[in-house]
């Protein structure tokens, strides 16, 4: 069986949520989805959630999943406010927990702040499988981006996150803390080892040079073919000296800093203080 996809594209954000749906049933998940924030005034808003929320409950559907393909660096997650209205589970890889312990020192999180990943309610490791009514989902750990790197197999179709993007545009930099570029080469082949048609949908797109329209949809044959940065054979050494290279030319994303500390609690805001107000904290010289 394979999943029904639909996709749900930011893009203040560039980034594409997936309603995942058994075609048999009403069973569905929502991968990667995203929570408005305006950081100029620390506002948030849910049109994107909201999106989504509204076509689950046009279509009648039972949300199981609310998957997270890693720690985003560049939106918030609106899993809770999901799961508050249509359900499912919020589930991430187990390395979560080397995140939550990394970025926990960066933000001064202090005692308080568990770094176990109980804020999931599952946490996926090499191997694992779970269901969509009739659909089967199996976890690749593919990190290097982040070390809790997850890609999503499900049916005839592969939910990468940031680990690859399109052909055109490339793969995930490399550079954030926990990452590794000779890392990320070893999991993207974890990813090329799939079938050809295997249909591949990406985290985010920013439209490659002389490309119009964004973009969302691949497969395994496209990628090995003609992905600018792995594709035709490329081997490690000649990816590694250019992610690297590459990685130090590009700054921090504008959304960094709110994102780690939501999105390490599950798309949680840190804990409100004895006036009810909620308060995010800026690193000076940490990132």
């Amino acid at each position: 069986m394979n999943p029904v996809v639909t996709a749900f594209f930011d893009e203040a954000t560039n980034t594409i949520s997936y309603v995942v749906r058994d075609p048999s049933g009403s069973a569905c998940a929502v991968i990667d989805s995203v929570l408005d924030f305006d950081y100029s005034s620390g506002r948030t808003d849910t049109k994107s959630a909201d999106a989504i929320v509204d076509y689950v409950r046009a279509e009648n559907l039972d949300v199981q999943w609310l998957l997270e393909s890693h720690v985003h660096a560049d939106h918030l997650s609106a899993a809770p406010y999901i799961q508050e209205r249509v359900g499912g589970k919020i589930g991430i890889g187990d390395n979560i927990r080397i995140v939550q312990d990394t970025f926990g020192k960066v933000f001064n999180e202090g005692t308080e702040f568990q770094r176990d990943g109980s804020q999931f309610d599952q946490l996926f490791v090499e191997g694992d499988s779970f269901h969509i009514g009739q659909l089967r989902g199996d976890v690749l750990h593919t990190p290097g981006h982040t070390p809790a790197c997850l890609t999503y197999v499900i049916g005839d179709a592969a939910f990468v996150g940031d680990t690859l993007f399109m052909p055109d545009f490339g793969t995930a930099r490399c550079d954030f803390p926990g990452g590794s570029s000779e890392t990320l080469f070893a999991s993207i082949q974890k990813i090329l080892a799939l079938p050809d048609e295997t249909r591949i949908f990406v985290g985010h797109d920013y439209k490659a040079p002389g490309r119009d329209e964004y973009a969302w949809e691949t497969t395994v044959g496209e990628q090995k073919a003609r992905n600018i940065h792995v594709g035709a054979g490329k081997d490690q050494n000649a990816f590694v000296k250019m992610r690297d290279a590459r990685d130090a030319t590009l700054a921090m994303p504008k959304l960094i800093i709110p994102s780690l500390q939501v999105n390490m609690r599950a798309g949680q805001m840190p804990p409100a203080d004895e006036k009810g107000d909620v308060f995010l904290k800026v690193p000076i010289n940490k990132l």
